[in-house]
């Protein structure tokens, strides 16, 4: 499918229609930054999770009492989404519901992704709008690949550093599902050197207290990584992949022995008909 290109004098971005997912970022030298997509290791890029993040148990969720099957991350990231506005340096893409997603998720809502360039950064932001006549619960997040080791950065060493210096409490997951369980933080001082073996049992994810900004990078080239409504933050890799996820959520998988009702996720989101919910993120190549 055609993909779409906008750019400025310092980037270069592609979006697909497919989930409206970024497929490239390339900064004006030709250096690239968003992960490839190799299926030899994982083979998204840049999704959208919606309408729920993370797992259900048995792959299915509860709403007003009835069930339905959802998959991992639900449905949007591989929906055909409509491009609705573009420029030079923005495109915007919609799904909005139909008789499809209603079978899996009885809301009507209209899902809006715009991708725009702001300077040596790419913003992303997601809006969400229920057009119907109840009350809409759903999760939403970002999952965003780049590539470890950053271009020209071979060898070297990389971390993730927060900008509000924490070092916020560390959840791990099981079969996709959320541990109870907090554990101590791998953050010290707000800096995490990252590892392979951090992702030996999967992401890592910290519900509260990572803030709303962090550099991921080494000491001469980074990615200051923001967003904005986003409360959650995850990080994911497969061990020896080359790419690392910075994942900022509102909502997440449902926890172990928990509830499969959409409404009660830890986190999640619960809109009024009528109202619109806005999330951001904004990727900014340092160096």
């Amino acid at each position: 499918m055609q993909l779409i290109e906008i750019g400025n004098e310092h980037l270069s971005v592609t979006v697909s229609p497919l989930g409206s997912e970024m497929q490239s970022i390339v900064t004006s030298d030709g250096q690239s930054w968003l992960w490839d997509g190799d299926a030899a290791f994982w083979a998204g890029r840049s999704p959208v999770l919606f309408p729920m993040v993370g797992k259900a148990p048995d792959d299915h969720i509860s709403i007003d009492g009835q069930r339905f099957p959802m998959g991992q991350h639900g449905f949007a990231r591989r929906s055909q989404f409509e491009l609705a506005e573009q420029g030079a340096d923005f495109c915007r893409f919609e799904l909005k519901s139909s008789l499809s997603s209603r079978t899996v998720y009885p809301f009507d809502f209209t899902l809006s992704l715009e991708h725009r360039l702001v300077g040596r950064a790419v913003q992303v932001t997601a809006e969400v709008h229920n057009s119907g006549h109840s009350l809409m619960p759903f999760g939403i997040g970002f999952h965003p690949a780049f590539v470890w080791p950053l271009p020209g950065c071979e060898g070297q060493s990389h971390s993730v550093v927060l900008d509000n210096g924490h070092a916020p409490a560390l959840v791990r997951l099981s079969g996709g599902l959320v541990k109870p369980e907090k554990l101590a933080s791998p953050f010290v001082d707000g800096r995490l050197v990252l590892d392979h073996e951090l992702f030996a049992s999967d992401a890592m994810l910290f519900p509260d207290g990572a803030g709303a900004g962090l550099r991921y990078g080494t000491a001469d080239k980074a990615i200051h990584f923001t967003w904005e409504n986003l409360p959650n933050l995850a990080l994911w890799s497969k061990p020896g992949a080359p790419f690392i996820c910075l994942e900022p959520w509102h909502g997440t998988a449902a926890e172990m022995g928990g509830s499969d009702d959409l409404a009660e996720r830890p986190y999640g989101e619960v809109l009024g008909p009528g109202s619109s919910g806005l999330y951001r993120f904004k990727a900014e190549m340092v160096g």
